[in-house]
């Protein structure tokens, strides 16, 4: 391919989105003045708010680029991340979303030391934080960067690693959350808007006809389940590992969670995640099957990562360009807000708050705020250790696979069953990590090529027989705080109607079952 050369037009429309995303930031910097403000948004945010952030501060860390190169490689199975994404946001918001809007917890980890003790609550912020800069941010700067040096291969791959961190982190700590989920509003109509129009151009590369595709790539490419030996994602990973990773991501992680806690109330949460869940569906056809068409339009490409970047320059028209690599630059900059902010709020609020108590909430912010700058740094330096591995959603996903599922296991139990307690709970996820690092060191070595999804499953469940085994060996009275912060129906159906979604939520939530349902059935 041929070095693309942006029009004046392009670069316009790139800079103007550049131009109102500080604008933004910028303006919403003049009401953030405490802690409340820079990491929850005042508790104030509205489901539209909440629905298209959750979905613009994913869409970087396994759309667009990742999901491009994975359909590319091995077609559109890759999607099974996505429509479970759909499932799991429905369990969320029945279950879930009441514990987190009842307990008014300021961070994830913080639910942990109310239910058990501060060990867990420390320990799943250290990895969470870690996951957050070395995975979610430092996956999305390189993406971002991989475009960068298409255009102007010139670019060094770290300074522009660089330039991406500090314009995302600039109105991050400026403006907080709230900045965050209003730029992200932009963010995701941006990312839609283009992802649609260059579906359309890839579709009419083979004149709309869904036969010709179908026809033209292997019967795998087009379908969600592949066989048990398949070495991207056996139809067991998809239904043991997939649902695993997807509770962690969606439920659990501060990175997502964090819009929630802060949303206005029960039924602005369950709205705003529901929004989300059906955007996730919609993937499968604006981000997933244009990597398929790929195939066929550039069979000999280098890396799948280039898929995404390549049709953008060779198949869309001048101004089009501009507009979807500036949706390309808000899904980076929307994974690299939110994981900047996240992180730097369980640094200060879990770790630095409850160690200096008198510390006052405009002198939290203001350590907030440095903490950002720090991670912003970091996630810069480690952004280019990526190309080393085959492609980026490779990347991201085994990362989570082998770090996340214990943590997992000890949210679900804390949840939902009463006698788990605090050394059950401890021990499990230190258990579920060394049984994930022998795992690793093993495959390494060469012992055995298990799947990392079917990895996810078995660390899973090593730190779930563990915290019940504790748990029964060993039993704990139950503290009355704990009590408050598990799932709790009684408290949900004292709840009036319109605080908790009503009738409305209910069809809602019926409905994208039956969405998820036609689109497993169909491509099944």
């Amino acid at each position: 391919m041929e070095q693309p050369n942006l029009s004046s037009i392009d670069l316009a429309v790139i800079a103007g989105y550049f131009i109102v995303v500080f604008v933004i930031g910028l303006w919403v910097a003049r009401t953030t003045h405490d802690s409340d403000d820079l990491f929850l948004a005042g508790r104030k945010l509205l489901w539209p708010a909440i629905g298209l952030s959750l979905f613009a501060s994913n869409i970087s860390s396994s759309t667009l680029i990742g999901l491009a190169g994975a359909a590319y490689d091995w077609g559109i199975a890759v999607s099974n991340y996505e429509w479970m994404a759909a499932l799991v946001m429905l369990f969320f918001v029945v279950f879930v979303a009441p514990i987190y809007i009842r307990s008014r917890i300021s961070t994830v980890p913080e639910f942990l030391e109310r239910r058990f003790d501060r060990r867990s609550r420390l320990y799943v912020a250290s990895f969470t934080i870690f996951t957050n800069v070395v995975v979610d941010c430092a996956g999305g700067l390189y993406a971002g960067a991989l475009v960068l040096k298409l255009f102007f291969p010139e670019l060094d791959l770290f300074m522009a690693c660089v330039g991406l961190a500090v314009a995302a982190g600039i109105y991050t700590a400026a403006g907080g959350l709230a900045a965050v989920v209003y730029t992200d509003m932009l963010q995701a109509t941006i990312l839609l808007v283009g992802s649609c129009m260059l579906t359309y151009y890839a579709f009419a590369e083979i004149d709309f006809s869904w036969t010709t595709m179908v026809s033209s790539v292997p019967d795998s490419s087009m379908h969600l389940m592949l066989p048990l030996d398949d070495p991207n994602l056996p139809w067991l990973g998809t239904l043991i590992g997939v649902p695993i990773l997807g509770f962690y991501f969606w439920c659990t992680n501060q990175f997502i969670s964090q819009r929630v806690l802060a949303a206005k109330d029960l039924k602005h949460a369950r709205y705003g995640s529901l929004l989300a869940g059906a955007l996730k569906l919609v993937v499968l056809f604006i981000m997933v099957l244009p990597g398929v068409i790929a195939k066929l339009k550039f069979p000999a490409l280098e890396r799948p990562d280039l898929v995404f970047p390549t049709m953008v320059v060779e198949l869309l028209p001048v101004g089009v360009v501009g507009l979807v690599l500036a949706g390309l630059i808000a899904a980076i900059m929307s994974s690299v807000d939110s994981t900047l902010n996240s992180a730097s709020a369980m640094v200060t609020l879990d770790f630095i708050k409850p160690n200096y108590p008198q510390l006052s909430s405009q002198a939290t912010a203001r350590i907030g705020r440095y903490v950002i700058v720090l991670f912003m740094a970091m996630c810069a330096a480690v952004a280019p250790l990526i190309m080393h591995f085959k492609g980026l959603f490779q990347y991201l996903q085994l990362s989570f696979a082998y770090l996340v599922p214990p943590a997992a296991s000890v949210f679900l139990f804390g949840f939902f069953w009463k006698r788990a307690t605090a050394r059950g709970a401890f021990w499990g996820m230190v258990s579920g990590h060394v049984a994930s690092a022998i795992v690793l060191a093993t495959w390494i070595a060469d012992i055995h090529q298990l799947h990392f999804t079917l990895v996810a499953g078995v660390t899973f469940g090593v730190c779930s027989l563990v915290i019940v085994g504790l748990s029964l060996l060993a039993p704990e009275r139950m503290r009355d705080e704990a009590r408050e912060v598990m799932y709790d129906a009684e408290w949900i159906r004292s709840l009036s109607p319109a605080v908790r979604g009503g009738r409305l939520y209910v069809a809602l939530s019926v409905g994208l079952v039956v969405a998820s349902a036609a689109l497993i059935g169909f491509f099944w």
